[in-house]
This record gives C-alpha cells, sequence and structure tokens, in this order.
C-alpha cells in the first residue's frame, strides 16, 4: 500500500499529514505533493514545521513537488485537504485510471468539517496538527481492517 497526501502548495497541510501519517504507520510507503508549482523543492512551511515538531512529526526531510499523471499509477491511494484539491486531481487523472482519490476529512466524521483548512492562511498549525493527527487514526484503521485495500494493478 502507497499513500499520497495532496494540498494546494505542498509546505502545510500535504507534508503534514504524510508526516503524521508515516509517524503512525511506518509500514505504509507515503509522499505528498501540490497541485500547483509554486514551492517546488522548498521545505514545509517553518512555522509548519516547528508546530508539527512540537509533536514529534519530523517534517524536515520532506521537499515540495507538484503532483503529475503519474502518481496515479505510482499510487494506492490519493489524500485531498480540500475539494478544490479533488477538483485538480481529477483533472490529472488519466484515461481509465482507477485510482482512489478521497478526502482527509473523509477519516474524521466526528470531527463536523468538511476539509483540512490552510494553515499558511488561519495560522492555527496546532489546529491542523489536531485534525490530522484525528484523521490520520482513522485512515490507518481503514487500511489495516481493508476498507480501503490496495489496488490491483
Amino acid at each position: 500500500m502507497n499513500v499520497l497526501f495532496v494540498c494546494l502548495g505542498n509546505i502545510c497541510r500535504s507534508p503534514s499529514a504524510e508526516g503524521v501519517f508515516r509517524t503512525k504507520a511506518p509500514d505504509i510507503d507515503t509522499d505528498s505533493a501540490g497541485t500547483s508549482a509554486w514551492h517546488v523543492g522548498e521545505p514545509p512551511y517553518g512555522p509548519m514545521q516547528q508546530a508539527a515538531l512540537a509533536r514529534g512529526f519530523n517534517l524536515s526531510d520532506l521537499r515540495a513537488r507538484q503532483i503529475t499523471p503519474v502518481d496515479f499509477d505510482r499510487f494506492d491511494l490519493i489524500v485531498a485537504m480540500d475539494d478544490a484539491n479533488v477538483t485538480d486531481i481529477e483533472d490529472l487523472r488519466p484515461r481509465g485510471n482507477t485510482t482512489s482519490v478521497v478526502l482527509m476529512t473523509d477519516f474524521g466524521p466526528d470531527q463536523d468539517v468538511s476539509h483540512v483548512p490552510d494553515p499558511y492562511y488561519t495560522r492555527d498549525f496546532d489546529g491542523v496538527l489536531t485534525l490530522l493527527e484525528v484523521c490520520a487514526d482513522g485512515l490507518v484503521a481503514a487500511i489495516h481492517s481493508g476498507t480501503i485495500a490496495k489496488r490491483a494493478v
């Protein structure tokens, strides 16, 4: 199983989701990407890295990249942070590809939110990390229970 986390710029939400998830499920391969190319090659946003590290999630080895159509073949599951990301991801989907694209918040139904807010704008880094931890727990449980299975290739 391998999972790609996607947000807009790949400097706050998706690298944090990857960092949280890989800590909770080190047996699952992960990566993260952005729908835009604004920050390609850059590390996660400094304040996001600091907030994550304070909770034990080290993001320092991550670098921003842009999602490509090849990612649909490389990953079993693509996890978006909001509906705009889903739309942009679906616009890249190769014809006939069946890779699942889901929202991170699908795995935190008790959180009463429809998307992961962007802390680059809200400045609520800790709130986003709390949400990502809850949703990551739900995603790990779904994968380990077989609710989400590795795609047949």
